[in-house]
């Protein structure tokens, strides 16, 4: 892991933020190409100006929404620190992440140290092993549940826990649906609800998750419309007020112009949460995606090459089972891009491992490429490095910082 250009240095580069897709212009590829010839390949450039820039837009359009950083989506410490710094909260959803943003707050006092993680980290995972539950005990973070059992666990070893009811919501047309696996059914979540109050536990919220990268933002409305119906019911039941809303993530990334606005669905959500919540609802989000996708880079090497079912195919030093997992485990793709110039032609691309699972594409339009030429892939920061293994002994790609 290493750290490169900073303000003030020739090749700190600060891109305007706009709602587009990141496109890498002549210097950006001169730095990148700079980097590799420095440090080797396959290199994962992180560029932290753009990660704040991307919490300043969702700020900016959600203003009354506070952001919770999906720990999951890309778990690198120094993307932590970086929006540690800018005053975001965190969605963990394990032990590993929620020390992962600990280690920005072990040196404050006790009960400032106890007052941050209250009001900064929810533990939004519904299921957790015993250990992780009487390990949390001690912190006090908010943490989510979506069925009895999970109450029952919670009540015997963190009493003393706020809880957080997430909810079962429609998933259509999301790249990556949870709503199988996670989520109570509406219909019994005044139940438990009840249930949790009954046990002596406090319900301080409702959470809900559209599915990762929703560009169907009739979710959310439906979402949020069966929120209000539950926060209300609650009340007129058992006099309780529930006033914590987290809506999850799902927030989409323009990885193609097809892809609709994130601006749009800021504004329809504005406008649902100002019509259905009272003023003093507080409204969470947990964006991952919207965050890190566009700051990241991959930059890799051709290894070999063949001529393969009448088209050239390239094999390059990272694959599926490395950086481009999220071609298996995110369902999305990431264009390999040469540096290049020249008349381009259908392409297989190829990892380097010895599985032929570890296929990146049969489609790519580049070049004639030769050994040792260098290739990228832009906005592949979420949900990629993040899943990568050592498979046949290749280590994940080295992580490059810029605009630290």
């Amino acid at each position: 892991m290493t750290t490169v250009p900073e303000p003030g240095d020739k090749n700190y580069i600060s891109e305007g933020c706009d709602d587009s897709l990141l496109h890498i212009d002549q210097e950006r590829k001169e730095l990148l190409q700079s980097l590799a010839q420095e440090h080797g390949t396959p290199i994962f450039v992180i560029d932290h100006e753009k990660i704040r820039q991307n919490y300043r837009e969702f700020r900016e359009h959600l203003p009354d929404v506070q952001v919770y950083f999906a720990v999951k989506a890309n778990s690198n410490p120094e993307i932590v620190k970086t929006l540690f710094d800018m005053g975001c909260s965190f969605d963990v959803a394990s032990m590993p992440e929620f020390m992962v943003v600990y280690e920005n707050i072990k040196d404050l006092p006790d009960k400032e140290r106890q007052e941050w993680i209250w009001d900064k980290i929810i533990y939004a995972n519904t299921i957790k092993p015993i250990e992780t539950i009487e390990a949390l005990n001690q912190y006090k973070p908010l943490v989510t549940f979506d069925n009895s059992e999970e109450l029952k666990k919670i009540r015997t070893y963190a009493p003393h826990a706020g809880l957080v009811l997430r909810i079962r919501v429609p998933n259509t047309g999301s790249m990556v649906e949870l709503s199988s696996k996670f989520g109570a059914e509406p219909g019994e979540a005044v139940d438990l609800i009840s249930e949790a109050f009954a046990m002596g536990l406090v319900t301080e919220g409702l959470s809900f998750h559209v599915g990762s990268q929703c560009t169907n933002f009739d979710n959310y409305v439906q979402a949020l419309e069966l929120s209000a119906n539950i926060i209300e019911e609650v009340e007129t039941r058992t006099g309780q007020k529930i006033r914590i809303l987290d809506i999850g993530g799902g927030f989409p990334v323009r990885y193609h112009p097809e892809v609709k606005s994130f601006h749009l669905l800021a504004r329809r959500l504005n406008t649902e949460i100002e019509r259905l919540f009272p003023p003093d609802m507080q409204i969470l989000a947990e964006p991952g995606r919207f965050l890190v996708a566009n700051a990241c880079t991959l930059v890799s090497k051709v290894i070999g090459k063949a001529f393969r079912d009448g088209k050239p195919g390239y094999y390059i030093n990272d694959g599926v089972y490395h950086t481009y997992s999220g071609q298996v485990f995110d369902h999305n793709t990431y264009p390999v891009l040469a540096f290049k110039e020249g008349e381009t032609q259908i392409s297989a691309v190829f990892g380097p491992t010895c599985d032929a699972f570890d296929t990146i594409t049969l489609s790519a339009e580049l070049p004639d490429l030769e050994i040792n030429d260098l290739v990228y892939s832009e906005n592949i920061g979420a949900y990629s490095i993040a899943s990568s293994t050592y498979f046949n002994g290749f280590p994940p790609a080295t992580v490059l910082h810029i605009n630290l």
